[in-house]
């Protein structure tokens, strides 16, 4: 089990960045994830595996002028 956003989601072996942003449905381009209070590298997201028991947030960037 994991905690995404505060909320318990399930976790499963090899559980990548990428993947749980696609489970999640997260489509917004910019979007910025930690794990575990550590900053994901977005051309590292899918090769970046989420351990069991990691908390993720996943923060959108808004930006405006």
């Amino acid at each position: 089990m994991i905690t995404v956003n505060g909320d318990k989601s399930p976790w499963k072996e090899g559980l990548t960045v990428k993947d749980l942003l696609d489970e999640k449905n997260f489509k917004f381009k910019m979007l910025s994830v930690w794990v575990n209070d550590s900053a994901i590298d977005r051309a590292r997201y899918g090769e970046t595996r989420i351990p069991d028991g990691a908390n993720v947030q996943v923060i959108h960037n808004i930006s405006g002028g």
